[in-house]
Order: C-alpha cells, then structure tokens, then sequence
C-alpha cells in the first residue's frame, strides 16, 4: 500500500510518496499547476490501485488537481490544515518548507488512514458556487452600505430621518439628489413623481419634508466631490441588488434539480436559499456517521474542559466548526423556533431551566441539524404532528429525532 502526500500551492504543489511504515519511496517533487505538470505527478503515482493519495483542502488550489487525480482513479482524501499541524507538533518537526510538508502529509495518511473524499455531483458543485457567489455579493452590498451611511452623513444627515438607507427608495432618491445641496433645484412635484421600484412614487408628503429639511441642513456646504460618492455608491448597490436577486432565482431553480436539497425545505424554518447552503457547504449531510458527527463538524457541540479541581466555564473557545454554516443558521433557527412546534418545543424547556437565550438557540441548532440528517439520510419529507395528549411526535425513522 502506497500513500501520496500532495502539499497545495498557489502556482505550484510538492508530491512525496510513503510506503505503510512511512518510509520514503518517492521524494518530494515539485510540479505546476498546468497539464504537464499534472501528467507529471500522474506517472510519479503510478499505478492508481494501491495508493491513497492526501492534500489539503487549501482556498480553491486544491479543486483542479482533486478532479484530475479523482478522474484518472486515484483515491484522494481531502483533509483539514489544522490535522496535518498537529501531526507534525506530534511528530516535533521543526522545519515547515513544501517539500516537509508533502512527505508529512503522506505519512499521516499512512498512521491516520483516511476517508477518501468523494467527487461532488455537478449539481452540487453549482449550487456551491452559485451560494458562495451571492455571498459574496451581499458582502459587497454591506460594504456599500456603510460607505453611503458615511457621505450620508457628511452630505445630508437629516436624511435618514425620513428615510432609511437600506430600502429602494433610499437609493432611488440619492442616486438623483445625493446632497442636500442638490435639492435646492428640485420641485416638490418633480421629486414626488420620482419612481423608485418601477410602481410607487416617493409621493409629496415625503418630497416636501425632504425638500424642507435640505434647506436647513448642516451638510448643505459639501461640494461635488460627496455627491460623487453618493451617485457611484448607490448605483453600485442597485447593481448588487440585481445580481443578488437574479442568483436567488438561479438557486431555486438548480435547488429543484437536486433530491436531497428539495426535500430539506420541507422542514420549517428552512427555505430555499438556507438548503441550497446546507448543501454547498455539506455535499449530503446523510453522508456523516451520524447527527452527532454532522453536529460536530458544524461546530454547535458543548465541549467540557476541565482539569483537576479546575472547570474552564463560560471560557471562549476554540472556533473550530464551519462558521459559514453556523453563521447561516442562526437565523433560520431563530425562524425555526417560532414557526417548527417540534422545535420550540424544545427551545421552551430550555429557557424554564435557566438556559441562555443564545445557549438555547445553539441547542435548537443542532436539534435542527438533526432533523437535516434525518431527512438527508431518510430521503424523506419533514413531517411533524402534535398528538392529542401535548406530546410532540416527529414522523421520521431516525432515533435522533424522537
């Protein structure tokens, strides 16, 4: 049995090979992120029976080369940096260089033996990249946001006492008037007519309070240079709002096309945009041993810490889990409490027995990833019902649930 350590760069990766007690068979060799190099480390690995080949899953480095190898048979496991780490701690290697690197990877997966990571579905790998897209709109979006509440503030402050700043109207009257200054030209009629969705008007109560307040403004002095700011930057949020609502659409419609993520809308509290998550970051939760793992690999599983006579409580720590995912579920959750019985049921004792709200919500988090396991491994709609004597049923196979 051989093993392949593969260490990820951004231009170029170092490959050693291992035999089963960790013995160096194939040196650290450096090849390039293009087809030569590829063909390269095909023949360094040989033969595909046999060999287990390991990397890291490494920013987006790692996807070519993880296709390639998964294409020409090659078993690969993907696996966490922070594993590889604190293998070599163990291991009290002192020397991090890219060649180290690859043979320390090859031998853990000699001592460690790992799971070999199978290649996402097409459809999968699409909603990832559609998921991951749009969150980097929104994030764009945010940043825009903040930029216009500064020039608001500096051109016109009192605006955001008629209006607020994240709403369509806000972004249809400053990208025409984006200073107070600006509205001294303005009549109250022209204003009133504006249309800021492509159905309602701003409307004259709103124009003329508007047109009142700019006239009295403390921010009336600013010149050309902030109403510059205010045009470019809501003409930049108009576009990200566009995108953004066109990738929700593109979601749904590819989230249709796929069997697990469809069926996990059946559970309250989680719609369309939070499956196509769980399924971006995820693959197919049924694929984890259990809820417990899934629970743990999503990072909302209490961890104890003690030693001797000292309990480390209420200490922070470590972030380790998908925050992405924990971060797109706090709000369905929170959804999920309210509108899924099943799992205020659960909530509700929580906060009687002295429970923290935001302790509450992370138990209800996992009880949530429960009943996504269950209906990922089931391949079974959400059903819950509440029998005639108070208790709460969950019509479902998986123990977690009940």
């Amino acid at each position: 049995m051989r093993f392949a350590g593969i260490d990820i760069g951004g231009e170029r990766h170092a490959a050693a090979v291992v035999d089963e007690t960790g013995a160096v068979l194939v040196k650290s060799t450096f090849f390039g992120e293009e087809a030569a190099g590829y063909q390269l480390v095909r023949d360094l690995l040989d033969d595909p029976d046999g060999c287990v080949v390991a990397m890291e899953a490494t920013g987006h480095y790692w996807r070519n080369l993880f296709a390639f190898l998964v294409g020409h048979g090659f078993k690969v496991a993907l696996l966490n940096p922070l594993r590889t780490r604190r293998f070599a701690e163990e291991e009290l290697e002192r020397t991090k260089t890219d060649s180290v690197d690859a043979v320390g990877i090859a031998r853990f997966a000699a001592q460690k033996r790992p799971v070999p990571t199978p290649l996402a579905d097409e459809v999968t790998a699409e909603l990832r990249e559609l998921v991951r897209l749009r969150t980097r709109y929104v994030d764009e979006h945010s940043d825009r946001m903040r930029q216009l509440h500064r020039s608001v503030d500096l051109g016109f402050p009192e605006f955001t006492r008629h209006a607020r700043l994240n709403t369509m109207l806000a972004t249809a009257i400053l990208a025409r008037y984006p200073t107070a200054r600006s509205f001294a030209s303005v009549s109250v009629r022209k204003l009133a007519r504006l249309a800021y969705d492509g159905r309602h008007q701003v409307g004259e109560v709103l124009a003329r309070a508007l047109i009142d307040t700019a006239k009295i403004s403390v921010g009336s002095h600013h010149s050309e240079a902030y109403e510059l700011q205010v045009k470019y930057t809501c003409s930049d949020m108009e576009l990200l709002r566009n995108r953004v609502k066109q990738l929700d659409q593109d979601i749904e419609r590819k989230l249709q096309s796929h069997e697990v993520g469809k069926l996990l809308t059946t559970i309250e509290g989680i719609g369309a945009r939070t499956a196509a998550c769980l399924i971006a970051e995820l693959g197919d939760p049924g694929r984890f041993r259990d809820a417990a793992a899934l629970a743990s690999y999503v990072g909302v599983v209490p961890r104890l810490r003690q030693s001797g006579k000292r309990a480390f409580t209420g200490a922070r720590g470590l972030p380790l889990g998908n925050a992405r995912l924990r971060h797109r579920l706090w709000m369905p959750t929170l959804v999920a409490v309210r509108k899924n019985p099943w799992l205020r049921a659960h909530y509700e004792p929580l906060l009687a027995a002295g429970k923290r709200p935001k302790v509450a919500i992370v138990a209800c988090m996992r009880k949530l990833l429960a009943a996504v396991y269950s209906v990922a491994r089931n391949r079974r709609p959400f059903v819950s019902h509440v029998p005639g004597n108070g208790d709460l049923l969950v019509a479902t196979t998986d123990s977690e649930l009940t």
